[in-house]
């Protein structure tokens, strides 16, 4: 009997052990590795020959102006009023624009026209006026295998763009994840594809934060377009800010494939991707959209929405590409699932009041609560762009 208890605690302290080495040995990640292109980011207005870039700002009688924007050196954008381009005062940039009796082909066009010069903190944000838009999951590759996808998704996002320099809150408790992605909006609704083809369509860049306690708690790993969790991740008053300048290519498809988008946390370099490494592209998107209108199966704030209304993307609403590799978040390690077991053990296993998973759910948000991994207040996140300007991002409490 006494060899059996000392065999039996042999066996228990070689389990202790292992758990041990295996808990200790658990690799952390702080986030997810990404690729960078070798050259640095130079960042432009696009030729008058590829695209007309706007941006649009209030005067001090809050007066909407547009300018046809032809240069910036830091946070200063110089242009060109559309007004003094014989546009009326408009304030949608689509009909400002409409409005001129002929769009300028090239700087000789605007040669003798004054200019307006304006700080980038003035300008308006760039993002449709509306607050719901449509997001879009794993739409590259790369950031398709770190969340383990499968397919392109689509969810809708709630709340209203932000301008290109503004704060995102930092609440107690929460998981403060980045994303960078392009996005496009539209002059007229979209209810069908041969709206889209005669859309006047503009792109530009944006951000989109995430609370990923919502997605941890919420979302199905093995079904992520099941519509749970995203729209209450991805949604809040300041979860979607966007760039200075909105973008009208001449040819839509070859611009947003060239156009490159970069995210800076702290000057530390942590995304990098070009438009064409996109699985879907923006027509595809409206494709995809248009087709899941039909039913209120997307979970937000406990209830059951559609994708979008009246199955059309107004033309207040965004479309939104998804983002690249070099996101925060993480699935949980090894650590993390021996932590959520042995605590659900402690709380009683199969008495406790707390299933495993939702126990294991929580053991992995404290920790990575503490580990500090996610954004924290006095945070710096900028996302750059080719053509599009770039979106600078304090994180506040």
């Amino acid at each position: 009997m006494k060899r059996k208890l000392q065999l039996s605690g042999l066996i228990v302290l070689l389990i202790t052990i292992g758990i041990f080495a295996a808990w200790a040995t658990a690799p952390d990640p702080k986030y997810n590795i990404a690729s960078f292109e070798d050259t640095p980011l130079q960042p432009a207005i696009a030729p008058l020959d590829k695209a007309i870039t706007l941006a649009q700002f209030h005067d001090e009688a809050d007066v909407t102006h547009t300018m046809l924007v032809t240069g910036f050196a830091g946070d200063t954008v110089i242009g060109i009023d559309l007004v003094a381009m014989g546009a009326k005062p408009e304030d949608d940039p689509f009909a400002a624009l409409a409005s001129l009796p002929r769009l300028p082909q090239s700087a000789a066009d605007i040669a003798d026209l004054p200019t307006t010069t304006m700080v980038m903190s003035r300008l308006l944000p760039s993002g449709s006026s509306g607050e719901r838009h449509i997001g879009t999951g794993t739409n590259f590759p790369e950031h398709a295998e770190e969340a383990n996808s499968g397919s392109v998704f689509q969810f809708p996002k709630f709340g209203a763009a932000t301008p290109a320099r503004t704060e995102v809150q930092a609440r107690p408790g929460i998981l403060l994840d980045y994303e960078v992605e392009l996005c496009m909006r539209f002059d007229r609704d979209i209810a069908s594809l041969a709206d889209f083809d005669a859309a006047v369509k503009s792109v530009f860049l944006c951000g989109d934060f995430t609370n990923r306690n919502a997605l941890v708690e919420l979302a199905d790993p093995d079904n992520l377009d099941s519509g749970s969790g995203f729209s209450d991740a991805k949604s809040g008053p300041d979860f979607f800010p966007t760039g200075p300048f909105l973008v009208i290519p001449k040819d839509w498809r070859s611009f947003v494939a060239e156009l490159r988008m970069t995210t800076m946390v702290n000057d530390e370099a942590r995304q990098d991707a070009r438009g064409g490494e996109m699985t879907l592209d923006f027509r595809q998107l409206v494709t995809k959209a248009l087709g899941d209108m039909a039913e209120p199966r997307f979970l937000y704030k406990a209830d059951r929405v559609y994708l979008a209304n009246d199955r059309k993307i107004a033309k207040d609403m965004t479309l939104m590409s998804g983002t690249a590799e070099g996101t925060i978040f993480t699935p949980p390690s090894r650590a993390d699932i021996i932590e959520g077991v042995l605590r659900y053990a402690a709380n009683g296993g199969p008495l406790s009041e707390q299933g495993l998973i939702d126990t294991a759910k929580a053991q992995f948000i404290e920790n990575e609560l503490q580990s500090g991994h996610f954004l924290q207040a006095g945070d710096r996140v900028e996302h750059g762009s080719t053509y599009l300007g770039s979106i600078e991002v304090t994180v506040a409490e």
